[in-house]
């Protein structure tokens, strides 16, 4: 699994308080089923033509009881864990995990497709998606991230047919 960043996280009484007060109604009224449709859609799409796996997550925000001592990352790579994103036959699973009380994508790649991409190559991608979503345009940046991932996929592992089918589920994964 790719890490991009080395530093333990620093409790937080900030971070927590901003879950605490986060009101999901007020800042979760683009997550409709209509675009976990779409979105869903768009993973599926990202992973014709490769062997990887995406995996999407959305999260309104940390859990309270961990949020203190938990980064955004940190609870991405947890995920990357409970969702088994870890356990495809060759090590291609990436996953997207966007915080939205937190404001934060992170990208969390297996081995397998991080012997070929770079921490930067991951972090721009992230970096051009949290851009889009400052910008109020949350559902494009994420079509957009989820079609670059399956670019990257597809130059690396690419497959016309997958014999192996999809060992994950393309359904967006919406944590309230």
């Amino acid at each position: 699994m790719e890490q991009l960043q080395s530093q333990p996280t620093q409790p937080s009484f900030a971070r927590w308080w901003r879950q605490v007060m986060f009101v999901p109604f007020l800042h979760s009224k683009w997550i409709t089923p209509d675009a976990r449709k779409r979105l869903t859609a768009k993973v599926t799409e990202a992973e014709i033509g490769h062997r990887g796996e995406v995996f999407l997550v959305i999260e309104n925000h940390l859990p309270i009881s961990n949020a203190y001592h938990q980064s955004c990352y940190e609870r991405a790579v947890e995920l990357f864990s409970l969702c088994r994103v870890w356990d495809t036959e060759e090590n291609t699973g990436v996953l997207v995990y966007v915080n939205v009380c937190e404001h934060d994508l992170e990208i969390i790649a297996d081995r397998g497709i991080s012997e070929h991409v770079s921490p930067t190559v991951w972090q721009a991608m992230c970096d051009k998606a949290i851009a889009g979503i400052k910008g109020k345009q949350v559902e494009a940046s994420l079509a957009e991230l989820l079609d670059e991932i399956g670019q990257l996929l597809r130059q690396y592992y690419y497959l016309e047919h997958d014999p192996a089918g999809n060992e994950l589920s393309d359904t967006v994964m919406f944590i309230k």
